[in-house]
C-alpha cells in the first residue's frame, strides 16, 4: 500500500533531497580530489582526459606504488576488522544495519587510497557508503522515518545512489542504482526522490572537482547504422556470457576473502603482482578508466573515413594506443622508459611517426597484421584486468566492480568490433566498444537501466546510440540472467 502524500511528507522529502544531496556532493567532490592527490604523490600523475592512466610513470614506480598502497591498506583493514566495529555493506545498511561513523570514514578513504596507488578495483563503493552513512545520521537526527510513513530504507538507498551519481556526475545512473539494485522497487516517489538527490549531489561535486569528460568516444561515427543493431545482438550475447562469468568470479572472490592475518601478506602480494603485470600492461592499474579508454580509442582511419568518424589530434595524443608507444602528452616523469618497453614494442604499429611531441598513432592502417596486433593488445588487457581485479578482491581489498566491468566490456566490444568492421566498414570500433561496455556492465550487475545510463553519461554519448546500446543491454541482461539462474 502506497503511503498518503501530504504536504508534511513532501516537505521532509524535499529537505532530505537538498540537505543530503549537498552533503553527499561535497563528499563525492572531496573524494575525487583525494584520489587525484594520492595519484600525484605516489605515481606522479593525475588521471584525466589527457592522461587516462599511468602510462608515463616509470615501471618501478608503478610497482612500488601499488605494493605499498595495498600493504598499508591491508594493515589498517586488519586492525579495523578485528579491533573495532566492522563496516557493513551498503545493501546491509539499507536493510537496517548500522554504519559506524569514523570506521566508515576510514573505510571510504582507504578505498580511494588503494585506487589512487594503482590497485585494480573500482572506487564507486566509497561514495555510496558515505552517502548511506550520512543518510542514517540524518534520519536519526530528525526522526524522519516517523514522519507520515517515510521509509528509512528508501532514504538510505537513495543517498547511496546519490554518492554514485555525485562522484561520476551521473544522476540517472545514481537514481537507477537506488531503485533498481538496492530497493528493487520503482515508484514515482522513489524515482523523483532519487533523481533529485543525485542531481544535486552531481551539481555540487562538479563545483568542487570540476567537470571533465570521463571517456573520450570522439573516434565514433556521428550516427547509428542498421548494421549496429545486428552487432548489438551479437555483442550483447557475448557480453552476457562474459558479464555472468565476471559476476560469479567477483562473488567467489568476495566470499573467499581472508578473515584473519592472511590479509597482511595477501594484499601486499596482490599489490606486487599487480605492479609486475603493470610493467607490461600499465592500463591494468586503477579503477579501469585506462583499460576502458583503450577500447574506446581503437581507431581505424580507413573505416572511419567511410563512416564519418574522425579522431582529432588531441584525442589521438591522449589515446592509450599512442601513450603506450611513448608518444603524445605523457608526463615529464616518463623520461627513461616510463611506458614500459615490453608493451611499447608490442604496440608499435604502422601509424606513422613525426617530430618529437607529434601524434604517432592517430590511427592504424587496416591490414591483417595490424588487426591481429590490436586484437592481441586488447585481449591481453581484457584478461589481465579481469584476473588482477578478482585477485585484488580475493586478497581482502574493499571496492567496486562497476568501472572494471566497463573496462572489460569496452575491450571485449572493441575486439568484436575489429572483426565486425572487416565485414561492415561503415561502423567504427569505438561504437562497438561503447555497446560492449554497457552490455557487459549490465550483465555483471544485473541492472540494465543503471548500466546503460552510467556508460552513456560517462561518455556523453549522443542520444541516438541509446537504440543499439539498449538492444545490446537487453540481450546481455537476459542471457546473463539465464546463465546465473542455472546451478
Amino acid at each position: 500500500m502506497q503511503p498518503t502524500v501530504t504536504i508534511k511528507r513532501l516537505g521532509w522529502l524535499a529537505a532530505a533531497t537538498i540537505v543530503l544531496g549537498v552533503l553527499i556532493g561535497v563528499g563525492a567532490g572531496l573524494l575525487t580530489l583525494l584520489l587525484y592527490g594520492v595519484e600525484h604523490v605516489l605515481l606522479g600523475y593525475i588521471e584525466g582526459p589527457e592522461l587516462p592512466g599511468p602510462f608515463g610513470v616509470p615501471a618501478a614506480r608503478r610497482a612500488i606504488s601499488v605494493t605499498v598502497g595495498l600493504s598499508i591498506a591491508g594493515i589498517i583493514w586488519y586492525l579495523m576488522r578485528h579491533k573495532t566495529t566492522a563496516v557493513p555493506s551498503v545493501k546491509k545498511a539499507v536493510a537496517g544495519k548500522r554504519m559506524p561513523f569514523w570506521q566508515t570514514i576510514a573505510h571510504v578513504v582507504l578505498q580511494i587510497f588503494i585506487v589512487g596507488s594503482g590497485a585494480s578495483i573500482g572506487r564507486e563503493v566509497a561514495p555510496r557508503e558515505l552517502g548511506a552513512m550520512l543518510a542514517q545520521r540524518f534520519c536519526d537526527l530528525f526522526h524522519i522515518e516517523g514522519v507520515d510513513g517515510i521509509d528509512r530504507r528508501m532514504v538510505v538507498a537513495v543517498a547511496a545512489g546519490a554518492g554514485l551519481g555525485g562522484v561520476y556526475d551521473a544522476p540517472l545512473a545514481g537514481m537507477f542504482f537506488a531503485v533498481e539494485i538496492l530497493l528493487v522497487d520503482v515508484t514515482i516517489e522513489k524515482v523523483a526522490f532519487g533523481l533529485g538527490m543525485s542531481a544535486i549531489a552531481a551539481f555540487v561535486a562538479v563545483a568542487i572537482k570540476g567537470h571533465h569528460l570521463f571517456y573520450d568516444i570522439t573516434a565514433m561515427q556521428p550516427e547509428s547504422t542498421p548494421t549496429l543493431m545486428v552487432f548489438a545482438l551479437i555483442c550483447g550475447a557475448a557480453c552476457g556470457v562474459g558479464g555472468a562469468l565476471f559476476r560469479k568470479g567477483s562473488q567467489w572472490a568476495e566470499a573467499h576473502k581472508p578473515t584473519g592475518k592472511a590479509i597482511l601478506w595477501q594484499m601486499p602480494l596482490a599489490g606486487l603482482i599487480t605492479g609486475l603485470v603493470a610493467t607490461v600492461v600499465p592500463q591494468v592499474m586503477g579503477n579501469g578508466r585506462a583499460a576502458a579508454q583503450l577500447g574506446f580509442s581503437t581507431f581505424i582511419p580507413e573505416t572511419a573515413g567511410t563512416a564519418g568518424a574522425m579522431q582529432s589530434a588531441s584525442s589521438a595524443a591522449a589515446s592509450p594506443w599512442n601513450l603506450l608507444t611513448g608518444g603524445g602528452n605523457v608526463s615529464d616523469s616518463a623520461s627513461g622508459g616510463g611506458a614500459g618497453s615490453g608493451m611499447a614494442s608490442f604496440c608499435m604499429l604502422q601509424g606513422g611517426s613525426g617530430p618529437s611531441g607529434s601524434v604517432m598513432n592517430a590511427g592504424f592502417p587496416l591490414s591483417q597484421s595490424n588487426i591481429w596486433m590490436l586484437l592481441g593488445v586488447l585481449a591481453l588487457t581484457f584478461v589481465a584486468k579481469a584476473l588482477v581485479t578478482l585477485m585484488t578482491i580475493r586478497s581482502g581489498a574493499s571496492g567496486g566492480v562497476l568501472q572494471p566491468g566497463i573496462a572489460l566490456g569496452s575491450t571485449l566490444g572493441a575486439m568484436l568490433g575489429l572483426v565486425w568492421i572487416l565485414m561492415f566498414p561503415t561502423d567504427s570500433v569505438t561504437v562497438c566498444a561503447l555497446i560492449g561496455a554497457a552490455s557487459l556492465l549490465s550483465a555483471s550487475q544485473q541492472a540494465p537501466l543503471m548500466a546503460m545510463c552510467l556508460v552513456m553519461e560517462l561518455s556523453e554519448a549522443p542520444i541516438t546510440f541509446f537504440v543499439p546500446v539498449g538492444m545490446a543491454v537487453a540481450t546481455s541482461s537476459l542471457i546473463s540472467k539465464w546463465l546465473l539462474s542455472r546451478k
